[in-house]
């Protein structure tokens, strides 16, 4: 089953993670419209239908369809006032996590193809910013990152990077909600993160070395 996530802080702040477990979950997320709603919502909500559809270019109905379907999957609420399809939503949580293994088949199925539309989505978006790129003042341009690194390592190693990232970027995380503690010039920068074993060299095989030992 999907994971509800927490009841809001006392703030009145969203949780920070949801987690998919259910594959009939990961699969209603990976809808491009629907994970577009969730994303808007998390950045700019709440908002209506109507709203989502302003934003997204599809229709009321299509967007009441996908948000009463994220809902279902504890992704999206109603929140306060309106009535209809002029009842505003909001996500559930900052954040959403699923699967990166499973012994269950359809488990594993399902979060691979999730994760592969999510992928297609991110990359979708950095195009659209490459093409906007020259709108940008000066600072903003230099200071973009695009590039990569090759590098050897073994998966605890990967796993501590990807911790130390999340170290790095938490103390800027509150600025989504409160926008007070945002500094002037700040503005909302998507931070990518992705780091995958190099498998284009022909003859060097998953788990192992260049030698063709096992791998530690």
């Amino acid at each position: 089953m999907s994971e509800t996530p927490e009841s809001p802080s006392p703030d009145g702040t969203p949780p920070r993670d949801i987690s998919l477990t259910d594959p009939r979950a990961l699969r209603a997320y990976a809808h491009p419209t629907r994970m577009a709603l969730v994303g808007l919502l998390r950045r700019t909500g709440p908002f209506t239908a109507t709203r989502a559809a302003e934003l997204t270019g599809e229709s009321v109905a299509s967007c009441s369809y996908h948000l009463r379907i994220l809902a279902k999957y504890g992704l999206v609420e109603e929140a306060p006032g309106g009535r209809g399809r002029q009842k505003p939503w909001r996500a559930t949580a900052e954040f959403t996590n699923w699967p990166r293994h499973s012994e269950d088949a359809s488990v594993a199925e399902a979060s691979d193809a999730l994760s592969t539309a999510v992928a297609e989505r991110y990359f979708e978006r950095v195009i659209r910013a490459k093409e906007q790129r020259h709108q940008l003042p000066r600072a903003w341009k230099e200071a973009e990152q695009f590039g990569d690194t090759f590098v050897y390592l073994t998966p605890d190693e990967l796993t501590r990077i990807g911790e130390g990232m999340d170290e790095l970027l938490r103390p800027y995380e509150n600025r989504g909600a409160d926008p007070s503690l945002r500094p002037e010039g700040a503005r909302r920068v998507s931070v990518l993160r992705i780091a995958f074993l190099d498998r284009e060299i022909p003859g060097e095989v998953p788990g192992t070395d260049a030698e063709g030992e096992s791998g530690a």
